[in-house]
């Protein structure tokens, strides 16, 4: 599977963005919807919370485009909890047709995928893309209970308790679906749990090298390369890994997960999670197209699809990475 180039016109129609309190003490605070000071949203279990936490960014999505639920066609949605409950008990209400997925930290740029490619098909007139993830949550069910106050390697990366909804539709934007490149599964051998972007990594590079090998476009035509979950670690393996097929990123190259929190927020090798690149679409990406910043960018979401029971029995960490790229015109 190759690039896949849009025929018609899909673009991103409203973005909303809601997280906790790490999240909205970092770089971006003013630019989301809404966020919990103590990171519950006022529910009695950290899963319940994330139900939450997505719920009210899909409704958030929805006010900001002006739309009804039966507006929707479709929502796609994921996240890190067994079985994508968050998603699913989070969402049951709207009584939207539901369409699950699982893409690990790289279901945003999943999600956008298949909603674009629905909507720029005629299949759906208008599809959503929602997603979250929760520190606490995601602690619990991959390493250890918050409470249990375990030592985090330097390679660790912070699971980001954050919310993104992105609905596409073929109505005038500010950024629009161009091109999508399906990823690939990449397995390099990495069994450590607190370095995925080790994991993530190799996936994210093969993605990088189709994408320019096929297109023939170079990073240095783009205004922003993107990733989703990679943080310091994935993001400095990468460019490497890039470099040694000839492929330089540039300074160009950022990764959401680098980019959500402050230096002083110690979160090690930066933010993680479905979430993490949720909120880098809604609050940075998007945000430069509408200021018009930007007018062509490459956003790639990278996953390290791994279990809780692949992790107990020693499984290696195979990686995936999607690519979509936006343009301010089509």
């Amino acid at each position: 599977m190759g690039i896949i180039r849009l025929k018609n016109r899909a673009g991103v129609a409203s973005v909303a963005a809601v997280c906790g309190k790490k999240e909205y003490d970092g770089n971006f605070g003013d630019r989301y919807d809404e966020y919990s000071d103590d990171d519950t949203f006022k529910q009695k279990t950290f899963e319940r919370a994330e139900e939450e936490m997505q719920r009210r960014c899909f409704g958030h999505a929805l006010r900001k485009g002006g739309f009804a639920p039966s507006d929707i066609d479709a929502v796609f949605a994921g996240d890190l909890m067994n079985q994508c409950t968050a998603s699913s008990y989070g969402l049951q209400d709207y009584g939207i047709p539901y369409i699950g997925l699982f893409g690990a930290c790289s279901t945003m740029a999943e999600a956008v995928m298949l909603a674009a490619l629905t909507v720029d098909g005629g299949y759906f007139k208008r599809a959503a893309a929602a997603v979250s993830s929760h520190n606490c949550t995601a602690e619990r069910q991959f390493r250890t209970p918050v409470e249990y106050g375990g030592q985090r390697t330097p390679t660790a990366q912070w699971t980001v308790t954050g919310a993104g909804c992105a609905v596409i539709d073929a109505g005038p934007s500010v950024m629009y679906i161009k091109e999508v490149l399906p990823g690939r599964i990449v397995d390099r051998g990495v069994t450590d749990a607190a370095n995925m972007g080790a994991a993530m990594a190799p996936a994210a590079a093969d993605t990088f090298k189709r994408y320019f090998d096929e297109s023939g476009l170079k990073p240095r035509d783009f205004d922003v390369i993107l990733s989703g979950d990679l943080g310091c670690e994935g993001r400095t393996i990468t460019a490497e890994l890039c470099e040694y097929d000839g492929i330089f990123l540039g300074e160009n190259y950022h990764d959401c997960g680098e980019l959500l929190y402050k230096p002083e927020q110690d979160v090690h090798s930066g933010g993680s999670g479905c979430g993490c690149s949720a909120l880098g679409l809604a609050v940075y990406l998007y945000e430069r197209f509408r200021k018009k910043e930007i007018k062509n960018a490459l956003f790639v979401g990278t996953g390290a699809l791994m279990s809780p029971m692949s992790v107990a029995q020693g499984h290696s960490i195979p990686g995936v990475a999607h690519l979509v790229r936006f343009v301010s015109e089509v």
